[in-house]
């Protein structure tokens, strides 16, 4: 389905007058930009599993702390 818009965005640039260079630049800065928005989406789904995994692990030691003797060695 993605590739019928690529083809139809590109078929529509050439009948407006742009040239091949000019779609071509249009489609790199199209994909550069829809994968630095899919990253960013990707971290914002995640966000939640993060910060549940960074609370689970200061919950671990802070209950697992090293006995500290200050008798004789």
């Amino acid at each position: 389905m993605e590739i019928l818009f690529v083809l139809g965005f590109f078929l529509m640039l050439l009948l407006t007058g742009v040239s091949v260079l000019g779609i071509v630049a249009a489609l790199v800065v199209a994909t550069l930009v829809m994968m630095v928005g899919g990253l960013f989406a990707i971290v914002i789904k995640m966000l939640p599993w993060l910060l549940l995994a960074v609370v689970a692990v200061w919950i671990y030691r802070a209950c697992n702390k090293p006995k500290i003797s200050r008798g004789r060695w």
